[in-house]
């Protein structure tokens, strides 16, 4: 593993394990004190902190298996298990706010009278508010410095508690002081709003599981990077597509036609490290390399390949012998024809007075194979 999804792991890991151990205490005094300070809400809260130790050890469980190196079964990496667990995180969210709601809601219709609460609960209930307030502040900033979506939905965890808490607080208060069903409208609203942010994250992890690309303006940004470099002509087909922190890039670039294999080859290797350097969630990129616009030209897909083509012409120039010197051929598949070049030593044409006759002789030949659109012949 390298240094840096290391480090990564490392913050995700102890971000998380202050969680975890912020809610142990949590649960422990929240449902020891409602049982000694008769408040059932404290008590329900309690026990809603205790679950969410199964949201931290989702956190955790991602961590260790989305930061591990690609191999055979996993070529792309396993960033995909942050973004499940992610989903996961969310339909917890969402499963905790319908049951705050079906509580408050049931206690509504029945219309129940609840026990006088010890004052001392309501000191619990606040210590709650800002520990789970401040645990959603520092998760949320360290989930935001190494963009980490399953960060991000626990930090929203902690401020749901926070707000849940909140709740019970005012519910609390509302019973010490004559108003029982404060606390049951209220946490219809929480119970609302925890709702929204777990169909939130869950729309946005089915996006990514259905490789959603990146935004428009970061889509921009990098054609315009690619353009930058002196020996791209145009792009087309740029594609893009989040994978847990990661981004993956597929673009076909356009260059010079006739460059020889090695120079795009390094062309393309320029624009991936252009790319990785730019954008620090870029970590893969595929840069296809074309001599023209396959997208609006003919296509070149049906043409005969090497071996098949030079049978062809083979038999086309064996009719005239001092072809037979020819050695080498360099053949460029463009706008839907074979262009080809090939070279013959200079003390082969000593019979003939001009070269330019044996220049005619060699692209008529060639012209009589119907995939050729250019030939020329050239000495050394």
């Amino acid at each position: 593993m390298g240094p840096i999804k290391q480090d990564r792991r490392s913050q995700i890991n102890r971000v998380t394990y202050w969680g975890v151990l912020v809610n142990v205490l949590l649960s422990a005094v929240k449902i020891i004190g409602g049982v000694i300070g008769q408040s059932q809400a404290l008590f329900a809260d309690g026990l809603h902190s205790f679950s969410d130790l199964a949201s931290d050890a989702m956190v955790l469980f991602a961590a260790h298996h989305a930061g591990e190196e690609a191999d055979e079964e996993h070529p792309y990496g396993h960033a995909r298990f942050e973004t499940i667990a992610t989903m996961a995180l969310a339909t917890l969210l969402g499963a905790v706010g319908l049951g705050i709601a079906y509580n408050a809601i049931t206690r509504l219709i029945a219309d129940e009278s609840a026990a006088v609460p010890a004052l001392f609960t309501l000191w619990i209930a606040l210590i709650s508010i800002l520990s789970k307030e401040a645990l959603y502040h520092f998760t949320r900033i360290v989930g935001n410095r190494i963009q980490s979506q399953l960060l991000l939905a626990n930090a929203w965890h902690h401020r749901s508690d926070a707000v849940s808490s909140i709740v019970v607080f005012i519910g609390i208060a509302g019973t010490r002081f004559d108003m029982p069903k404060l606390d049951a409208y209220a946490a219809v609203i929480v119970a609302v709003m925890i709702i929204k942010i777990g169909v939130e994250l869950g729309y946005s992890s089915i996006q990514e599981l259905a490789d959603k690309g990146l935004e428009a303006d970061k889509i921009e940004k990098i054609r315009n990077v690619i353009l930058a470099h002196e020996d791209v002509q145009h792009l087309h087909m740029l594609r893009t597509r989040k994978m847990g922190h990661s981004a993956l890039v597929d673009v076909h670039i356009e260059v010079a036609p006739k460059l020889s294999v090695s120079e795009g080859h390094h062309i393309s290797e320029k624009v991936e490290k252009a790319l990785i350097d730019r954008f620090d969630e870029i970590n893969d990129v595929t840069v296809h390399i074309d001599p023209e616009n396959d997208e609006s030209v003919a296509a070149s897909i049906d043409l005969p390949l090497r071996s098949e083509l030079i049978g062809e012409l083979d038999r086309q120039w064996s009719k005239i012998p001092e072809l037979s010197g020819i050695d080498d051929i360099t053949l460029h598949y463009l706008n839907g024809k074979i262009s080809i070049e090939a070279s013959l030593p200079l003390q082969q044409t000593a019979a003939f007075e001009q070269t330019k006759e044996l220049q005619r002789r060699f692209r008529e030949a060639c012209m009589k194979v119907d995939s050729i659109g250019h030939a020329i012949l050239r000495f050394h």
